[in-house]
């Protein structure tokens, strides 16, 4: 059977599509039979895969753990960045410049602490 389809592509023209290699014109149909092996061989064969053991060190059981409680546990308050949100939609949530210019400086103070300190 062959199957002539047209479609359009993303630019607007029409494209062909022939399904004439999926044909089996002239061939018998007949139900697939499995094949033996070379040689009449038929028994199975089966392979093993070598056993490998692996050791985790207590400290990356440690980081495990951590990372599991951290990311199960919320970094924010919802509820507080509802409110926060709720405040910037009616217009009366008012930004304190000073406290912000305050938690820059100190950002900035622990970043150049941490640089200054050997690792």
């Amino acid at each position: 059977m062959v199957v002539d389809v047209c479609k359009s592509n993303l630019r607007g023209n029409i494209v062909k599509i022939n399904d004439s290699l999926n044909s089996t014109q002239g061939l018998p149909s007949s139900p697939a039979t499995p094949r033996a092996d070379k040689a009449g061989d038929n028994s199975a064969k089966v392979t093993t895969t070598p056993s490998i053991n692996v050791q985790i060190s207590p400290m990356s059981v440690q980081l495990q753990t951590m990372q599991r409680t951290q990311s199960s546990g919320a970094v924010f308050e919802a509820k507080k960045v509802e409110e926060i949100k709720l405040a910037i939609a009616e217009g009366r949530f008012q930004v304190d410049a000073e406290k912000v210019a305050d938690g820059l400086l100190e950002t900035v103070k622990d970043l150049l602490n941490a640089r200054r300190q050997p690792t």
